[in-house]
């Protein structure tokens, strides 16, 4: 469930009035998603999206957001930009929260996606990166490694609640990634998030890449980790494809070239990804009440893609 803040009909007609987009015609809550309110708006002319921040978006990152969408925009990229009012206001505020009117794109995310697809996601992202080559704005990683020990550290010894020596097994990475993280590869405004729910395709061709909530600056290549982690593995992390992980690859490749030694720090970079969402799940998994209406997501998902990217050889990645 992914409405937390009820916004009726006539507040929702009320904020439109403020926009050239027609009149409202219908409106309804959308449960996909997990981090803010959104709503699906029909009006006589299109559909948009209406989207209230919850707690994990801060309204000071709002306009780093909503200027990544629009360079994205202006370069053709299927991204969704915010609608400005008639004063040229993105953000506004509905029922005490920031929002923002979000232009509707047409697709479905890949619910286990194949090969094709994976292809598609790969070239996708490396002209998302394409195109942030000059984007100038920069915005911390809050979830980089120094973010992982201090989520490590608030988890505590919980960890082992979720499971037997997890706790051990995250303290062990951490202190590889703190002596092997690179330092020194091209740094760029990333995605950082891009799992299949937040790609949109039809006929296996990407039309619309979604939810740049957790866009940051920082490694370029940590970006590609990120996706491979998400879209090459089954939903528990159980079973790699490596095809989807070939394809990917390679679609990424043809279109934002790696470096020898981009492809040389992939092993550790998903390594770090790996870790990242093992303790973001964690700690969701420890502290969302059992009557929320959210679903947790099960941390040793990631666990196990932690463990195989361990056992991997830098061939994974064809260094």
């Amino acid at each position: 469930m992914a409405v937390y803040t009820q916004v009726s009909a006539e507040r929702i007609a009320e904020l439109l009035s403020r926009y050239n987009v027609g009149t409202l015609v219908s409106a309804k809550g959308i449960a996909e998603g997990v981090e803010n309110s959104n709503f699906l708006l029909q009006t006589d002319r299109d559909r948009f999206i209406l989207t209230l921040y919850e707690k994990r978006v801060d309204a000071k990152d709002l306009p780093f957001f909503l200027k990544l969408l629009d360079h994205l925009a202006a370069r053709g990229q299927p991204v969704p930009p915010a609608v400005a009012d008639r004063t040229g206001q993105q953000i506004q505020v509905v029922n005490d929260r920031s929002a923002c009117l979000i232009v509707f794109l047409p697709g479905l995310s890949p619910g286990q996606p194949n090969t094709a697809q994976s292809r598609s996601a790969g070239a996708a992202l490396g002209k998302l990166h394409q195109s942030l080559v000059d984007f100038p704005d920069l915005r911390p990683n809050t979830l980089s490694l120094p973010g992982w020990h201090e989520l490590a550290q608030r988890c505590g010894n919980a960890l082992d609640e979720i499971m037997p020596g997890l706790g051990d097994t995250v303290a062990e990475e951490l202190a590889f990634l703190d002596t092997n993280w690179p330092a020194d590869l091209p740094h760029s405004a990333i995605h950082a998030d891009l799992f299949p729910d937040n790609v949109l395709m039809l006929d296996d061709q990407v039309t619309g890449i979604i939810d740049f909530y957790f866009a940051c600056t920082d490694i370029r290549a940590y970006d590609l980790a990120v996706t491979h982690a998400a879209w090459c593995f089954d939903d528990d992390g159980a079973g790699f494809d490596a095809d989807r992980s070939a394809a990917l690859i390679a679609g990424y490749d043809e279109q934002m070239p790696l470096t020898d030694a981009e492809r040389e720090a992939l092993p550790i970079l998903a390594r770090g990804a790996s870790l990242r969402f093992l303790l973001t799940r964690a700690w969701d998994w420890l502290n969302t009440p059992d009557d929320a209406l959210v679903t947790r997501k099960d941390p040793t998902a990631f666990l196990r893609r932690l463990e195989f990217y361990r056992a991997a050889g830098s061939e994974l990645f064809g260094s």
